[in-house]
Formats: structure tokens, C-alpha cells, sequence
């Protein structure tokens, strides 16, 4: 039995692809660094014409009330991004392919993990369904009210199946 988990580990290794260069965004888990797309794995970012609320106070003369305003959290999302990577050089080392030929992979500009910084920030979700690794991120995010968690959203996975 050690053998054979022994060569399960080398062959996925070997699976293992590094994509290193200057990204082009193009939304908030997706990024493309020459000709390779790029799927942040295990995150979930709202779509580009997703909307969102955004929780706000009014106040009047004698009392506050809370108010949710519509804005566009799909470009947020990208925005975040494409600000944390700010033209730098990143790394993305990819496990393997989604339906639609994008490499699935954990991009770094330098030592930060870019998938984690986004979930950690609220920008995007932890995608459950295919990994839980950034469920205490997405608890971070949530406790502390970041990001999409300062308002209302729909999560993207179902914004996607009714749009």
C-alpha cells in the first residue's frame, strides 16, 4: 500500500505545471498570462455583471436606519485583484484543466497566496463544492463584515444558473 501511494504522489507532481509571468485580469478567479487562462482553484468570484447590496447608513433627525444600495460586485471583485497583483510578476502552479481548457491552479505574487487573499478578504467565496481549503477564510471574511460580507449577495455558482 506505501508504494502505491508513493507513486500516486510522484505522478501528481509530475501533473504539476508552473505558469509564471505578468497576468491580464479578467475577472475576480480568472486570470490569463500569455496564452494560458487561469482559474483560481477553490475560489468563487461574483460575475462581472453580477450586482450586489452594499449595507449603508441613513440617519435622520432622530433615528438610523439600514439601507441596502445595489453596486456592481463582479467588477469589484476583478478590481481587487488586478490591484493586489499591480502589473507584477505571478506564479500559478496548475493541477489540472477545467470543461473549458482553463488551467485550475493556486497563483502567488510573491509569498501571498492569491486565492487566499481574496476569500480572506471577501472578494470571492470559498468554492465548496470543489475544495474546502479556504472555508476559514471565508469565516474570516464573514466575522470580520469584508467585502461581499459587508452587504446581501447571491453566491455566484447560483447567480450563474439563474443568469
Amino acid at each position: 500500500m506505501k508504494t502505491i501511494i508513493i507513486i500516486l504522489i510522484l505522478t501528481t507532481n509530475l501533473l504539476a505545471e508552473e505558469i509564471i509571468g505578468i497576468s491580464k485580469v479578467i475577472d475576480g478567479d480568472t486570470v490569463q498570462i500569455d496564452n494560458f487562462k487561469i482559474r483560481l482553484e477553490g475560489i468563487d468570484a461574483p460575475e462581472m455583471r453580477q450586482k450586489c447590496k452594499r449595507e449603508f447608513l441613513k440617519i435622520s433627525s432622530t433615528i438610523g436606519f439600514i439601507f441596502y444600495k445595489d453596486y456592481n460586485c463582479g467588477e469589484v471583485s476583478k478590481k481587487k485583484l488586478k490591484d493586489k497583483i499591480n502589473k507584477s510578476e505571478i506564479k500559478c502552479i496548475s493541477s489540472s484543466k477545467d470543461r473549458y481548457k482553463r488551467h485550475i491552479a493556486t497563483c502567488f505574487k510573491e509569498q501571498t497566496n492569491l486565492n487566499q487573499w481574496m476569500v480572506r478578504n471577501g472578494y470571492a467565496i470559498a468554492y465548496r463544492r470543489y475544495n474546502k481549503k479556504y472555508i476559514p477564510d471565508e469565516d474570516f471574511a464573514k466575522e470580520n463584515k469584508l467585502g461581499l460580507w459587508k452587504g446581501k449577495f447571491m453566491k455566484p455558482e447560483k447567480w450563474r444558473k439563474l443568469n
